[in-house]
C-alpha cells in the first residue's frame, strides 16, 4: 500500500451509545481528499463481545473491493465489548489501525471489577497490546495499534487522514454519523 496515494481509501468506524441494551456504530468509507463514498450501520451489545463480528459485518455490507484499511475509534466500545483487530484483518483481508485520543493507566482493573470472573474478557483486553504515541502535523498526540502494518505507516495514514486536532477524519466523521443517527432514533423519525 502507498500511503502518501491521494486515493487512499479508509473505512472509518466509530460508535455511539445509543442506550442500554444496544450501541451504534457507522462505518464511513473516506478518501484521503476527504470524498466520503460509501457508510454502512450495525449495532453492538453494550456489555457483549459482537464487536468484532459487527466491524466485519460493517466492512461486508459495503461490498467494497477499494477500500485500502480500516480505522477504528477505540478496541473497547459499548462498556467493555472489546475488539478483535487480528481477528478483523483476517477476516477483511485489510490492515487495522485502531486510534485513541488520551493517555491511560489501562482498563485491565476495571474490566476486572466490572466483570469478576471473565477471564476471556480480560484476555481479549491484553492481546490487544501498548500503543504507540503519534505526534500529529496538527501537534496533537494520538495513540495507535496497528494490525497488518508497520507503526510507522499506520501514523503516516493517520496524520495524512487528519486536517485538524486529533481526530482522524475517517472516524471523527463516523462519530458523528452515528451520534446523528442515535438522536434521530430517539426523537422517532427513522
Amino acid at each position: 500500500m502507498h500511503v502518501a496515494k491521494p486515493g487512499l481509501r479508509a473505512l472509518g468506524v466509530a460508535e455511539s451509545y445509543s442506550g442500554r441494551e444496544q450501541s451504534t456504530l457507522a462505518g464511513v468509507v473516506m478518501r484521503k481528499d476527504l470524498l466520503i463514498d460509501g457508510v454502512a450501520f450495525a449495532r453492538v451489545t453494550v456489555g457483549g463481545s459482537d464487536a468484532t463480528d459487527a466491524i466485519i459485518e460493517l466492512h461486508a455490507r459495503l461490498r467494497r473491493k477499494d477500500i485500502n484499511f480500516i480505522m477504528v475509534s477505540g478496541c473497547v466500545i459499548a462498556w467493555y465489548n472489546i475488539i478483535d483487530p487480528v481477528a478483523v484483518q483476517d477476516a477483511t483481508g485489510l490492515p487495522v489501525i485502531v486510534a485513541t485520543y488520551e493517555e491511560s493507566e489501562g482498563l485491565a482493573g476495571d474490566i476486572v471489577h466490572h466483570f469478576p470472573g471473565d477471564a476471556g474478557r480480560l484476555a481479549a483486553y491484553r492481546r490487544l497490546g501498548d500503543r504507540v504515541t503519534v505526534r500529529l502535523h496538527t501537534g496533537y498526540d494520538l495513540f495507535i495499534r496497528s494490525y497488518g502494518l508497520s507503526p510507522e505507516d499506520a501514523a503516516r495514514l493517520c496524520d495524512g487522514f487528519t486536517y485538524e486536532g486529533r481526530v482522524p477524519e475517517p472516524v471523527r466523521v463516523a462519530r458523528l454519523i452515528a451520534r446523528g443517527l442515535v438522536r434521530s432514533t430517539r426523537f422517532g423519525r427513522p
